[in-house]
């Protein structure tokens, strides 16, 4: 008898056998994970997502319709990936000299509670960093400092965000939840907790 599962999938989905998936994860319709790739708990993997073999998806992290996560992708941990973005592993590929395998798959790390949002791009080999937000259509081509606000094609840098989601201020502080923060060697750092509860 095999043991009760204690995460959702919908019988629209097509999980391949060996795949890893944590408590409380919910896979919905016509998405398909394959069998060596690991998701963490409680996570949320959207309509028609695909999620290849040898990548990693921390735990609380929301997958939106339409979205593939490919090999040398790894998510941390409550990383949004907003409908029908767009990551890529393989930097110059060609159809008549196909480049499959780990070894020509490039590494993109998504930092904890990175947001990307809907139609972004996300070009491999670049680190996006932890709690940083890309726009909507951006399309990013270098690596993402932690807090930095990206938007536009290519991705610029227009400012700093906060854990919570808001907009810093020109002191590096929240308006919303009063955390402050200082320069560091990845983005921003955290100098003070949040006042303020959700």
């Amino acid at each position: 008898m095999e043991p009760e599962k204690k995460y959702f999938v919908h019988s629209s989905a097509c999980v391949d056998d060996g795949a890893q998936i944590g408590d409380g994860t919910k896979i919905w319709h016509f998405s398909h994970v394959s069998g060596k790739a690991k998701i963490g708990e409680e996570c949320t993997i959207g309509q028609n997502v695909f999620i290849a073999d040898g990548t990693a998806i921390g735990n609380h992290c929301k997958i939106q319709n339409n979205v593939s996560i490919y090999e040398g992708v790894e998510l941390a941990d409550y990383v949004f990936c907003g409908p029908s973005m767009v990551f890529t592993n393989v930097q110059r590929p060609r159809c008549k000299y196909p480049q499959r395998g780990s070894q020509y798959y490039t590494h993109t790390p998504v930092g904890e509670g990175a947001s990307i949002g809907a139609n972004a791009t996300i070009v491999c080999g670049h680190r996006i960093g932890r709690n940083s937000f890309i726009a909507a259509g951006s399309v990013v081509t270098k690596d993402v400092p932690d807090h930095a606000i990206m938007m536009g094609n290519p991705a610029r840098q227009k400012g700093w965000a906060c854990e919570c989601g808001e907009k810093l201020d020109e002191h590096l502080q929240c308006p919303k939840c009063q955390r402050k923060y200082k320069q560091g060697p990845l983005g921003l750092e955290e100098v003070t907790n949040a006042k303020n509860s959700f």
